[in-house]
Parts: structure tokens; sequence; C-alpha cells
């Protein structure tokens, strides 16, 4: 019997018996009002995607910067309160204390709770190691055991999926455990197969390029947030029209693209290359961009990435342009530069580093990081004026000239006709220059999690630490343990 035979069947049952399983029931307390506390409390938990801390040490990830900006158009802070997984938080909204939960959370209406519009789109698969046998059909999970984080919606479908799939083996991780750690352990064989959403599959797949998509689940949903059923004084209502406005300002699909913009460029062989070029090339240059960092302030991953996008950290690199060496300068950018052998490691990395520098100077204040670097990029493969170029079309074209996400779908106009010749440059390898830095950003990611950067123990800010007196059953989680390359 197939799946779709059985899961509309099967599903609700099973939505009921993970709502007693979790422990997810209603209360009689009841938060105070945003407005009377003083503070938005939010209950969530540690996610590579959406509450984490950052390259930086500030806590970092999609749902927590709209909660954010959520928080200033309500006029109060906002107070993350870590869980150590999906139900706690719940239950933290159903006791009264928190206002809502956001923990990469996907609507129930089994749940005694109220839903949020959806902040973005999420399908669900099963994912496993290349090389291991894939399931084209229901019948070829038999035999399989499949790992999901319980107290999910997911954790219901593939309950659903063992009824109807003899021999199928369903179980559950520790409960602070992060999709991202569960998907290295899959990576490195321990996991045979981990029910997932497909952009945490993307994030994983550039450090364990061996990972594989083994089967397509029949699910697909929404990242919503959570709120008691009656919230206090509209609550429900401000959240709904702050997501109408992020997503006809532009706020969502900007936040969307600053954390998954980017992670589905590379291709297998890519990823494969530059983790082994990480460990067999790179170790000898390190000295040099940690050199360069000091002199312009620049992170030395980032011009590691440049680098490796440019040449492969081969200092002997040559294009059929002319430009060459680690940081592929032209003869007139070295001479302005005074970079006097372009092959030479140490003169290219720290002229190609001040010369970064010099086209992240000329952007105005209002570019913003990490906008900045991605447009510092472009500008390193297009020039100046041609970053100038996109920059002016994407105001003619009602567009955010400052906002990368903005740029990106202007830089490939650039070198069409009806275009170009509103500019006296001509046309522009604009396209050249949007795929240039989308990989950087992959690449910068990749040695970012491989180098993480030198920072003491992360401590949280008041808005994030849980309020002194209240008893609350949740684990204030430290960052997330970064996962290494799988071999």
């Amino acid at each position: 019997m197939r799946l779709s035979h059985v899961i509309f069947a099967s599903f609700a049952t099973l939505l009921i018996a993970a709502i007693v399983v979790t422990a997810v029931s209603p209360s009689h307390s009841r938060i105070e009002d945003f407005r009377e506390l003083g503070e938005l409390r939010v209950a969530t938990r540690v996610d590579t995607l959406s509450y984490r801390a950052d390259e930086r040490g500030t806590y970092a990830g999609f749902e927590h910067d709209l909660l954010v900006a959520l928080g200033k158009r309500l006029g109060v802070p906002v107070r993350f309160v870590p869980y150590p997984d999906t139900a706690h938080a719940l239950e933290a909204v159903t006791n009264g204390q928190a206002h809502l939960a956001a923990a990469g959370l996907t609507p129930d209406s089994h749940l005694p709770l109220a839903w949020t519009a959806g902040l973005r789109e999420i399908d669900f698969v099963l994912v496993g190691r290349m090389g291991r046998r894939s399931a084209l059909r229901d019948r070829d999970l038999s035999g399989r055991v499949v790992t999901v984080r319980q107290g999910t919606k997911l954790a219901a479908l593939m309950e659903t999926l063992k009824q109807s799939v003899p021999g199928l083996e369903v179980v559950h991780p520790a409960p602070h455990t992060d999709d991202q750690e569960l998907l290295m352990q899959t990576a490195a064989g321990r996991i045979d197969l981990l029910a997932t959403d497909r952009v945490n599959y993307a994030l994983a797949k550039r450090l364990a390029p061996k990972l594989a998509i083994a089967y397509d689940l029949p699910l697909k949903s929404a990242v919503s947030w959570a709120t008691p059923l009656q919230a206090d004084g509209g609550l429900m209502g401000e959240i709904n029209d702050f997501l109408n406005e992020s997503a006809g300002n532009g706020l969502l699909a900007s936040t969307a693209d600053h954390y998954f913009g980017h992670i589905r460029r590379l291709d297998h062989y890519d990823i494969t290359f530059f983790l082994k070029r990480i460990q067999n090339r790179l170790p000898r240059y390190i000295p040099i961009f940690r050199e360069a960092e000091k002199k312009t302030g620049i992170d030395w991953r980032f011009l590691a990435a440049v680098s490796y996008q440019e040449s492969h950290w081969d200092p002997e690199a040559t294009s059929y342009t002319g430009v060459r060496g680690m940081m592929m300068l032209t003869v007139d950018t070295a001479n302005r530069l005074g970079v006097e052998d372009r092959l030479d490691p140490r003169q290219s990395i720290l002229g190609g580093a001040r010369y970064l520098s010099m086209l992240q100077a000329k952007l105005p204040k209002e570019v913003l990081h990490p906008d900045r670097m991605w447009m510092t990029t472009a500008a390193y493969n297009i020039g100046p004026g041609g970053l100038n170029n996109a920059r002016a079309l994407a105001r003619l074209l009602g567009k955010n000239d400052t906002a990368w996400v903005d740029l990106k779908s202007v830089l490939p106009l650039l070198s069409q006709p009806q275009y170009a010749t509103r500019f006296k440059t001509g046309p522009v390898r604009g396209g050249e220059a949007l795929i240039m830095a989308e990989n950087v950003r992959n690449f910068y990611d990749v040695l970012l999690y491989s180098y993480p950067v030198e920072r003491p123990l992360l401590v949280e800010s008041d808005a994030e630490r849980p309020p002194s007196g209240l008893h609350l059953n949740a684990q204030v989680m430290p960052g997330v343990r970064l996962p290494q390359p799988a071999p």
C-alpha cells in the first residue's frame, strides 16, 4: 500500500498522539501583555537556520532577525529564551511563559495554539549518503532506519510512513540536537537516513558533499510562529501586519537571501574540490591572508574566499584576459597598488586585499554588512564603474540599490542592449560578477565553519537571557557546535 493511500486516514490520529507525547497542553496561565511587560518574550531553540551565534559572536538567524525587526515595530525589545526542543518551546507558550514560539515551526491545527502567516515555504526529504541505495518507492524504505526530531509534524509523518512500510524503523535523536549536526552524522555514516528539510540539506552539503537526497517526502509546509489562542493586545494582528509589510517592502526576501539565497549554487564537484584545497593548499597561505587582514581590517577568510574563486589558490594562475596570480590582478591594477610581481603570493594577496578595501570604501554608508561584502566582491569583478551602473539601474527599476538581494536581479541585465546603451561603459558582464559574488558567499561560509572566528565565550545580551526569578523549563544552549567537513 502506498503512503498516499493511508496518510490522510491516519495522519490526524498520529498528530493527536504526538501532542500527548510532547505534553503540549493548554494552561490557564496567561503571560502579561508585551506592552505592560516591556518586552516581547520568544520561546525558541538553538538552530542553525533560525537562532544561533554567528561568526561575529552575536545572535543571528532567519527568524531571529525578523523578530528583532518585529520588536522595533512594536516598540519593545525582544527577549529570546532557548529551550531544548520544539515541544518545550511550544509548551512555554501554552503555559504563559512566552508571547510566541519561533523555532522552525510548521502550523499544526491540532495543537492549542494560533499560527501566524507563513514566513517561508519548506519541503521535506530523507537524506542519506551518496552510493547507498536510494528509495524510489515507499517499499524501498523497508529495512532502513530513519532519524527524525521528535514532537514535529515531520515526526508524525514518519510514523504514518512506518505503518505503511513493514521493516521501516523510526528513531529520535537527543532533544537538543540540531539538524546540521545530525546531517554531519549522516555524512559520517552514523545515521542511515535523516528526515529533514531541503534548505538544511543544501546548507550541510557544502560541508559534506557525500550527502544525497534519498527520498522526497509527500509533505510541504511553511515556517510560522505560534501564539496563544487568545493573545492579549492584538498581538496576532500586529504580527501578521508586520509579515505582510515585510513581504511588501522586501524584508522577508532580503532576510531569506541573506541566509539561504546562495546555498544551492555549488555542485558536488565544486564542493569536493574546494574542501580538498582547504586541506592541501590553503594552510601554506593562511599567514599571508592573516597579515592582509591586519593591514586592511578585512576578515582573512573573506580574502581567502575571493582568492579561491579567482585562482583556486594557485599563485601562477593566468586567465585568457591576462590577469594573473593568487588574486588575479590586472597589470593596471597591480601598478596602481605597487605590486611588482603578480605571481608572488604575498604581493598578490596584500595587493588584492588593498584593492578590496578601496572598493569597499567607495560604497555609501547606507550599504550595510554583509551586503557591503557582496557588492565589493561584484565590484572586484566588474570594477566600481560597473557596480555603479548596476546600482543606477536598480534605482531606475524601482529597486533598492543598497540591498544585495535587489542587485542580484539587476546585475545580469547590464549585458543586455536595452539597458547597456544607458551607460557610457556599454555592456558589462554583470552575470559573471553575480556568479563570483554568490560563489564567494559559499566559500566564505565554509571557511567560517572550517576556521571559526577566534573570540571569547559568547555572553548573552540582556534581551536574550531568561528573565530572573521566572521558572522556565528551558536550557540556554551554547553556540551550535560547528561541524567539520566530512571526508
